[in-house]
């Protein structure tokens, strides 16, 4: 039974003639003939009485044709659910994205595609670099989010926004009213960092390794889970620590954090999604939406 032969049968079935439903489904007469022909046989079982010009329906045929019809309606309904998800008149997102960019960077974004496309709903786990990037690889995350950057073939990952890495401390720490730093300075701290696996921590020791040292010789008093835990243990005066300048604005306007004076690289905001998986509609204007945002 395919789906053709069921329309043909529903079209006979209200018009019981064959010749005016094979000229309503641009049929001619013995096509439409040989197909119920066909289905009767693949059913074994007769759905019309042919009578005069015209056909009746069985008991069969009776009992079939509220069955048909609820198949095409469903079929029909499908089809009104793909134009809609095409049309981003309704479909859902699953966002994974590390603390910082789902802090500070990425909720006016969501805002501006929910203003955009209302329909479309948007949700958000918070995880680490290396939690988002296995999120998008299992495919619970339709895209993700990270710092940096991360090494696997079956993720693209497209940079989105620049991102400013400082060296903040309270304003009491010995460094504090140094005009400058060199890179020996950084190996004698107090350290309070984010845990193992966060793209800051990440980025912090790939950067101390380029300034020749070892980041397994730092003192790291402390280790992390989330950004706001190390601003707080370092305002008050557990160390030092290289964060997002995203997350050091506020410390610093209020005069809790100060910046010291040495250089750390910008990094990079970064878009994942997977190679291999179907890149739906919603995807793609959320993507196009933040590529057309300035830095």
């Amino acid at each position: 039974m395919t789906l053709d032969q069921l329309r043909l049968f529903v079209a006979v079935a209200e018009r019981l003639h064959v010749t005016r439903a094979a000229a309503a489904l641009n049929m001619t007469q013995p096509a439409a003939s040989s197909a119920i022909a066909a289905l009767e046989a693949s059913l074994d079982t007769r759905l019309f009485d042919r009578i005069g010009r015209g056909v009746a329906l069985t008991e069969a045929g009776r009992h079939l044709l509220p069955e048909a019809k609820a198949v095409l309606a469903r079929l029909g309904q499908a089809g009104q659910v793909l134009d809609d998800l095409q049309g981003l008149r309704r479909g859902h997102l699953s966002l994974h994205a590390s603390q910082t960019i789902a802090g500070y960077w990425l909720p006016p974004l969501m805002h501006r595609f929910r203003q955009a496309w209302p329909q479309v709903t948007l949700a958000l786990v918070i995880g680490n670099s290396a939690q988002v990037a296995r999120a998008v690889l299992e495919g619970a995350a339709d895209l993700g989010f990270v710092e940096g950057t991360v090494s696997d073939p079956l993720l693209v990952q497209i940079p989105v926004a620049a991102d400013g890495l400082v060296l903040v401390a309270s304003p009491d720490h010995a460094l504090a009213g140094r005009t400058a730093l060199e890179a020996r300075d950084l190996a004698g701290l107090d350290w309070v960092l984010r845990e193992p696996g966060s793209g800051t921590r990440q980025m912090f020791e790939e950067a101390l390794a380029r300034f020749g040292i070892d980041p397994a010789a730092l003192n790291v008093t402390m280790e992390l889970p989330s950004n706001e835990a190390v601003r707080a243990a370092v305002e008050a005066g557990a160390g030092a620590t290289v964060i997002s300048s995203l997350v050091a604005r506020s410390g610093i306007a209020s005069r809790a954090l100060v910046e010291l004076n040495f250089a750390f690289p910008d990094r990079s905001f970064t878009l994942l999604r997977h190679g291999d998986r179907h890149r739906s509609t919603a995807a793609a204007a959320l993507i196009d939406m933040i590529r057309q945002v300035p830095g």
